[in-house]
Order: structure tokens, then sequence, then C-alpha cells
């Protein structure tokens, strides 16, 4: 006899109990909106995607590590009086990008395909050209870091 319950009602529990709907990835992936997710994405536990209000887009093959913020929403203005409204922008990430752990992805952001946000990046609203490593907070973006290693080159310095 088994007195564990299945993961289907372990989910339904959780959905109830928090704010997370279940989603394909992880429960604790929190999804708010209707983010337009590629195939073969990747998104680690305890990440968020909110796309509320905004288009959000992640591309195929896109790999989304833990503890990473993909927020389309800045509400300080709103919160300090100088705004009614929320501001929301989109937010699009191309085919594969890699996102590492805590890193935050804002409002505005573009990052082209084969792409790497090292952990702990903040990246606002910025277009980061494919192929490019951003590192920091402020974010500096590499503008094809990785362009020469995959014309069979080597990493660069």
């Amino acid at each position: 006899m088994n007195d564990q319950p299945d993961d289907a009602a372990l989910q339904e529990w959780f959905t109830r109990l928090t704010t997370f709907p279940s989603n394909r990835f992880h429960p604790l992936v929190w999804v708010v909106g209707d983010p337009e997710i590629g195939t073969d994405v990747y998104i680690g536990g305890f990440s968020e995607v909110n796309a509320k209000g905004a288009r959000v887009s992640i591309g195929d093959n896109c790999d989304i590590a833990s503890f990473v913020t993909i927020n389309c929403a800045d509400s300080h203005k709103k919160c300090i009086g100088l705004s009614e409204e929320v501001e929301r922008r989109d937010i699009l990430i191309e085919n594969h990008v890699f996102v590492g752990s805590h890193s935050v992805i804002k409002g505005g952001a573009r990052i082209g395909h084969h792409s790497v946000i090292a952990a702990g990046t903040i990246v606002g609203a910025v277009e980061v050209p494919p192929y490019s490593l951003v590192v920091g907070n402020p974010a500096v973006v590499k503008s094809g870091y990785y362009l020469n290693r995959l014309e069979g080159g080597h990493d660069p310095a």
C-alpha cells in the first residue's frame, strides 16, 4: 500500500496554496500572464516569468537557470506617486539563450540568439546583439563574444 500522493495531487495542492499555476517546467516556477515560450526550453525552480500586460517571448532551446526573474512590469513610479499605472514593456529572448542564476531580465530587453546572460546580471531595456555575453550590474554587453568560437576560432581573451 502506498500512502504517498502522486505528482498531480501534489501539484494541485501546491497551486491551491500559492499563486503558482501549474506549468510544464517546475512546480516552483511562477508564470504570470501568457508568455510565448518555445520548444526545448528549460526553466529552473524558483524562477518567475511575468508577462501580465505585455508580450514576453522566449525562443526555442533556451536555458533559464533557477532564481531568474523575467519581469515585464515596473511599478516604482506608481508606488511613489509619479504614475497612475504600472509600466509594462515587452521582452524578447531569441533562440539558444542561456540566462544564469539570480539574473533579472526587465521590460524593454531584447536578447539576441546564441547569447549568454551571466549569473547575477541585471538586463534593462537594451538590445543585446546575437552571440553576446552580458555581465554585471549595470550590465555590460560584450557584443559577438561567442561568434569567433562558433566560427571555429578560440574563446575570446
